[in-house]
């Protein structure tokens, strides 16, 4: 039988109900239980695809080529369980779902209302796929009184009610601020947020109660006592050391044990914690440390690059060093800012993905900067394309050389990538396809050189790795570009399309269209990051 957690926030927002969801399903796994995780979004937007990393942080992209919510990188890097598209819904997707299927008359004539259109189309979400796992999370986004998030409210409490008794509960994450001036924790906006959830027919069994101090018994007692749940069902949530420390820390104040009570399951076995024990000695007692240069667009707001930042730290941990990671604002380079004061510092420069022309001439002057001083260069989808138009103007005698993402050109050594295949055939786009879920997305196979670096590292011939872009390197200037040093050491299996560069003579220098960063898992470091990360700290040496 499949049990079902709903997971809701109240109070404010960014009390970390994504973290607390993957925390909580790691110690069920590690108790023996199949988990997976889902995320319901109340936004229209049909997915995150088309948003600025300034309104909701990275887009996190799947296996199967859905692009979806940050949490979701939280998810599979706390539990290793690829995530689908299945697991990530919202609103704007509800929407047109059901409105597509009222265009073709599958309604039979019906009204169709938020009731039961919309809400049956939720639950059918939340319970799809599922007749293999113990239990399934779900999250839902926003916080408990957002107009937004009403059809996923009552979607859930109806689907409490569907389900045989004993089958779902829920967990309400929640606020206890303290105040300073008066010295105290404050329960009372906890205790209105359960009221305002209770009010819409939700009664929580468990209360994780965010807070900056340690949560007397007498505050959780009277926490439980308005609230209507057990002292011990109020589980204190303070700041950890660091996000892997979370599991341990939950599994330390009984989370998982009060989930499991309230299931009514008494014989679970104790979680085998060993690996985040070993995760938490390598992070909390290093052997050395390095710097790594992010030379990017978003560096305003570090939530764009949440995979990048994770897997940087998952290299350190394979390396058993301190990741210290300079954000570096791309547009500053352009605007007179000392490009050589900035990075010579540095032990290890990435230029990240992204889009549009803001800061591009930045990121090659990074580029080229790790290219003559031998730092070891990173480069990610935008950060491959830079790299080779870096390496076109300055070692392959092409000095237009460009992408067609920032204007007409000359040498378009980037371009508009028009068709491809994937799993479902031969993808064609246009300069004037909608923007929304037509990138080259997913997992792609990719086939390497037998003698190159990368193969080394991987140790295999054949990877597969996961893509988010529109354009492409133009495998027309190949030819010149190896003649200046720039090696194509990875290709789409039919040769068509590059996807690994690198330079043989530079103590490390690659750059790929695809993005590595979200399949690294702190128990599982991806082998790029592995492997820049040891050239970091060799590089640390030298200087």
């Amino acid at each position: 039988m499949t049990r079902y957690i709903f997971i809701t926030g109240g109070v404010v927002s960014s009390l970390g109900k994504g973290l607390m969801a993957a925390s909580l399903a790691a110690l069920l796994q590690a108790r023996g239980f199949r988990v997976r995780i889902r995320k319901f979004d109340p936004y229209l937007n049909v997915d995150p695809g088309t948003m600025s990393p300034y309104q909701h942080g990275e887009v996190y992209v799947t296996d199967d080529g859905a692009e979806t919510d940050l949490d979701l990188g939280h998810y599979e890097r706390f539990t290793g369980v690829s995530a689908r598209q299945s697991d990530n819904v919202t609103q704007g997707r509800v929407y047109q779902t059901i409105i597509q299927r009222e265009r073709r008359g599958d309604y039979l004539g019906a009204t169709v209302q938020v009731i039961p259109h919309v809400t049956d189309e939720i639950k059918a979400f939340a319970t799809a796929d599922t007749d293999d796992l113990d239990f399934v999370l779900c999250e839902i986004g926003g916080t408990v009184g957002d107009i937004e998030s009403l059809p996923f409210m009552e979607a859930i409490r109806q689907l409490h009610n569907d389900l045989d008794r004993g089958q779902s509960i829920f967990v309400h994450v929640t606020l206890v601020p303290y105040i300073a001036a008066a010295g105290e924790l404050k329960t009372k906006p906890t205790q209105r947020s359960v009221r305002d959830l209770t009010s819409l027919g939700i009664q929580p069994d468990i209360l994780l109660c965010r807070c900056e101090h340690p949560l007397p018994d007498s505050e959780r007692k009277k926490i439980a006592l308005f609230c209507n749940v057990r002292p011990e069902a109020v589980i204190p949530a303070r700041d950890a050391k660091s996000i892997y420390a979370v599991p341990e820390q939950y599994h330390a104040e009984g989370l998982d044990r009060e989930v499991l009570r309230a299931f009514g399951i008494q014989d679970a076995p104790p979680p085998k914690l060993d690996r985040w024990v070993d995760i938490m000695d390598r992070q909390l007692n290093p052997e050395g440390e390095v710097t790594i240069g992010v030379v990017g667009k978003y560096v305003g707001l570090l939530d764009a690059y949440k995979s990048l930042y994770e897997a940087l730290n998952h290299g350190g941990l394979a390396n058993r060093v301190k990741v210290n990671v300079k954000w570096i604002d791309a547009e500053l380079f352009e605007k007179g800012d000392d490009l050589a004061a900035s990075l010579e510092p540095m032990h290890g420069i990435l230029v990240p993905g992204g889009f549009g022309v803001r800061g591009s001439e930045g990121k090659i002057a990074s580029v080229k900067f790790a290219r003559e001083r031998n730092v070891p260069f990173f480069g990610i989808c935008l950060g491959m394309q830079m790299a080779c138009i870096e390496g076109a103007r300055n070692t392959a005698g092409i000095p237009d050389a460009s992408t067609t993402e920032f204007g007409e050109t000359s040498e378009p050594v980037v371009g508009l990538i028009t068709e491809w295949m994937s799993a479902e055939g031969l993808q064609k786009r246009t300069a004037e396809t909608d923007l929304g879920g037509t990138m080259r997305l997913g997992a792609y196979p990719a086939k390497l050189t037998g003698n190159s670096v990368v193969a080394g590292i991987y140790g295999v011939d054949d990877i597969s790795e996961r893509h988010r872009h529109r354009y492409e390197v133009n495998a027309g200037y190949r030819e010149r570009l190896e003649k200046g040093g720039l090696i194509f050491s990875g290709m789409s299996p039919d040769g068509a399309l590059p996807e690994i560069v690198e330079r043989p003579d530079h103590p490390w220098f690659v750059g790929v269209q695809f993005h590595p960063e979200l399949k690294s898992k702190p128990f599982d470091p991806h082998p790029l990051f592995a492997s820049f990360i040891e050239a970091a700290v060799k590089q640390s040496r030298l200087v």
